[in-house]
């Protein structure tokens, strides 16, 4: 009997099933059930325990199937392997744990504005709230993608206990030891590709469903010769679209929520033949720092003010709320990934559906805590190839469980933690996309200005903001460039929007020049280490490998 056949008939014969209820009462029940209570503005808020605040990449395993193994760069440090016996233990603990629950919630969904490849979800949870969070954040079901997807046939399963634990002494020697616990894991965020089916075992951070079902579509789609890219998306009056690729913390979703511009989605989209299309309902943003003025889009999707709570279901995840039901978006005690989830359509300005033509504009985000990275920069096609296989960022704090302040990091393709199969599969697909379809790639850095992290201060958003319009409009086609000694990037000398050009040369903004060349040469020279440990001897074109800083 195969795992799902065996989900089925513990649904089937248990007495408490609520199978895809309005909307509305899985609001009520996530409160009634004490999962989450509601603020003032009728939000539903919870926090989740200090193991839970953020993403667990060390407990996010893939099992290792002989028949697919070939296709998932297991030297990548994000595919941590698990063996199909294991992934048998963990689903009979799961099924177990659904025939003890009280409450069984079970939602079916799509991901994928485009029905030609939206993949159908089943999901099982043990808790209302993770169903608001997925009915925020998934699609609603549409009949039509069981004739018309090419995944009709490959519904993926999607277990959610995000509050059970797993028996340590069960899986000692099968899973990692917890250096916090001081004994095997009580956690699990397995994948399992060729069965489809998920689960998520003691993590109760709604972004592990998301980012799992996203992983998921990342392996799916490229055979099928669609692009999966970590990144938000958005169109012009004009018509024309844009990308905006990077890591979590970089500035996707405050960046692409521009009143000016139709938002397609914050953070998964797929690009094939015919344009670029949407994964998700919704957005799943950070919180911390929001000010209303500077990010009115997201803050009044996530606060605006419903009488009645079950109109709401924004969820707003470990987020410092007072006993009033007011909220401090500056306090970081708990922790610094607070997160708010709401359906795209409480947005005042989104694309209807989430589908646009091909972009005629990418933009690399980075948040640079090194002070270095130039403001904005222009990238050729070479130059844009090796910065989507580099992904450098600086990991911000909070993003994932452990980090504490930014730390420099490489991430090929802005979100290797979700991309499993072979770096080939995605670099040569965008690279024949860009070629096809004439987009145009800038670099755009979010991070520090006049110093590093701890010295310097982070560039302000509506600075930031303007130098994305000029790339967005066009703007900055007809300007001068000088190319950058450190990085080999091309940094326009003027920029619509800034009134203090000096500024777009990061130098300039330091007070210790020569404290500004060491740091730009040691980060130079770490692109260069990492590129040699990840990428020599991989068959990289000579004309991409050149363009790496430090080479």
């Amino acid at each position: 009997m195969s795992f799902q056949e065996k989900l089925d008939a513990v649904l089937k014969s248990h007495a408490q099933v609520k199978n895809n209820i309005p909307r509305a009462d899985l609001i009520r029940d996530a409160v009634e059930n004490k999962e989450a209570v509601t603020a003032a503005c009728g939000a539903l808020v919870t926090w989740t325990p200090t193991e839970s605040t953020g993403r667990s990449p060390k407990d996010t395993l893939v099992v290792k199937n002989p028949e697919s193994e070939h296709t998932i760069d297991w030297s990548a440090a994000n595919n941590i392997p698990l063996d199909p016996e294991t992934f048998e233990m963990l689903e009979a603990d799961a099924l177990a744990a659904i025939g003890n629950l009280d409450k069984i919630y079970v939602n079916d969904r799509i991901v994928g504005a485009d029905l030609d490849y939206a993949l159908p979800v089943h999901m099982v949870a043990s808790h209302a709230l993770h169903s608001v969070f997925a009915d925020n954040m998934f699609r609603a079901w549409d009949d039509k993608v069981l004739t018309q997807s090419v995944f009709k046939d490959r519904t993926f399963t999607l277990i959610a206990l995000p509050y059970e634990k797993l028996d340590p002494k069960r899986y000692e020697g099968r899973l990692r030891v917890d250096p916090r616990l001081g004994h095997t894991s009580t956690m699990a965020v397995a994948i399992n590709f060729d069965k489809r089916i998920g689960i998520v075992y003691g993590s109760a951070y709604c972004g592990s469903c998301k980012k799992l079902i996203f992983t998921v579509m990342n392996y799916m789609l490229p055979p099928e010769g669609i692009l999966p890219l970590h990144c938000s998306a958005n169109e012009g009056k004009d018509g024309n679209s844009a990308l905006l690729l990077g890591l979590s913390g970089t500035g996707k979703t405050t960046l692409s929520a521009d009143v000016s511009r139709a938002l397609l989605g914050d953070d998964e989209h797929g690009w094939d033949d015919k344009g670029i299309a949407n994964f998700e309902n919704g957005c799943y943003a950070k919180l911390i720092d929001l000010e209303q003025k500077n990010e009115p889009e997201i803050y009044n999707a996530c606060f605006h003010h419903e009488d009645d709570f079950t109109k709401h279901g924004a969820v707003i995840e470990n987020t410092m709320m007072y006993p009033d039901g007011e909220f401090d978006l500056f306090d970081d005690r708990y922790t610094p990934n607070s997160r708010g989830s709401y359906p795209l359509r409480f947005l005042e300005n989104i694309k209807e559906p989430p589908i646009a033509g091909h972009p005629n504009i990418i933009l690399f985000l980075t948040a640079d805590a090194n002070g270095v990275i130039p403001p904005i920069s222009r990238l050729s096609r070479n130059q844009a190839m090796l910065w989507f296989l580099m992904g450098y960022t600086s990991k911000l704090a909070g993003t994932e469980t452990g980090v504490t302040e930014p730390v420099s990091t490489f991430s090929r393709f802005f979100g290797a933690p979700f991309m499993p199969r072979n770096p080939d599969d995605y670099a040569s697909m965008l690279g024949e996309k860009m070629e096809k379809y004439g987009s145009e790639v800038y670099l755009v850095n979010t991070g520090w200005s006049g110093g590093a992290y701890g010295t310097g201060k982070r560039i302000k958003l509506p600075l930031t903001r303007a130098m994305c319009n000029a790339a967005l409009n066009g703007d900055l086609k007809d300007v001068e460039y000088v190319r950058d000694p450190y990085f080999k990037v091309d940094v326009p000398q003027t920029c619509k929007g800034i009134d203090d050009p000096a500024m777009l040369n990061p130098v300039n903004t330091w007070a210790d020049k020569a404290a500004f060349k060491t740091r730009a040469e040691k980060l130079a020279q770490d692109f260069a280490a990492h590129y040699e440990k990840a990428y020599a001897n991989k068959g990289i074109a000579e004309e991409i490998a050149k363009e790496c800083p430090g080479i």
